[in-house]
């Protein structure tokens, strides 16, 4: 999950507040490879509707919460985009594998004076959810397109809905969102309202898909999220919805071949900022 850098509130104040601080602190071991095991989950997903929505050669982009940079090396070195620049609070992992074409920008994307340059193509994923208006993010963001240039946004969207089978991988999952949304702002309830956004900033051509990984014991996916839920006891055990007994059991229901529920989705949304007739 992207680290935005700003506070369940929106300041963006220094401190625990902010986002990544309480829970996902990029300082503490094997942060990295928890985000790696994301990206092994849906980087290709994510490749496959950026280029085919065009993302090539001579293609300037914006990687908007990149974490470890697994997309935007990808669009370098598979689709061959001319340039990406990639944006995050701490860069400590994205300045670790350094390639060219590649800038790194350290920034608070919710901060008034973020205002980077102008991109064919603007990418943000697991970003707004953790921010306070997504509306505002989407705007700011579709002003950074050039005319026929393309916003995608991907976020998570909770399938542990009421007439979920109650398991112990249901009842951690539950939790997990609870107790983000209460520590570190993180609410995923609006993100299929996503489309909607964009066609409110005035963008065109507006489509939407999920995917929706298997969970399997020991996939990248299954590790993933056992590892989210060991940085995010205390705030999960804090809801009462669930103890420190019953997140160990879920924890063993997530690595058996008993569990069988569903994977969080990625929903993926863009939309195209009109251009000039003629112009792509």
């Amino acid at each position: 999950m992207a680290d935005t850098g700003t506070s369940p509130d929106g300041a963006g104040s220094p401190g625990e507040g902010r986002y990544g601080e309480r829970v996902f602190r990029p300082d503490r071991g094997g942060e990295g490879d928890r985000i790696d095991l994301g990206a092994l989950t849906y980087d290709d997903t994510t490749m496959a509707r950026l280029r085919t929505l065009g993302a090539g050669p001579g293609w300037t982009c914006l990687d908007v919460g990149a974490g470890t940079g697994t997309v935007a090396r990808r669009l370098l070195e598979e689709a061959g985009v001319a340039e990406v620049l990639a944006v995050d609070r701490d860069v400590r992992f994205l300045a670790a594998h350094p390639v060219t074409g590649l800038t790194v920008l350290q920034a608070d994307v919710t901060a008034d004076d973020f205002a980077p340059g102008l991109f064919r193509l603007v990418h943000a994923r697991f970003v707004l959810m953790h921010l306070p208006s997504p509306r505002h993010m989407v705007t700011r963001l579709s002003r950074l397109l050039t005319p026929g240039g393309v916003l995608v946004v991907s976020d998570a969207v909770d399938l542990t809905t009421a007439s979920a089978p109650d398991t112990p991988y249901t009842r951690a999952m539950r939790a997990m969102w609870q107790g983000l949304r209460d520590s570190i702002g993180t609410d995923v309830s609006q993100v299929p309202r996503h489309p909607e956004l964009l066609r409110e900033a005035g963008l065109e051509s507006v489509a939407a898909e999920i995917h929706v990984p298997p969970l399997q014991p020991g996939s990248p996916i299954s590790r993933f999220w056992a590892d989210t839920w060991e940085r995010a006891r205390e705030a999960m055990v804090g809801t009462g919805l669930i103890d420190d007994g019953q997140l160990d059991e879920a924890l063993r229901h997530l690595g058996s071949p008993e569990c069988v529920g569903l994977s969080p989705g990625m929903l993926t949304a863009w939309g195209r900022k009109p251009a000039p007739e003629g112009v792509l």
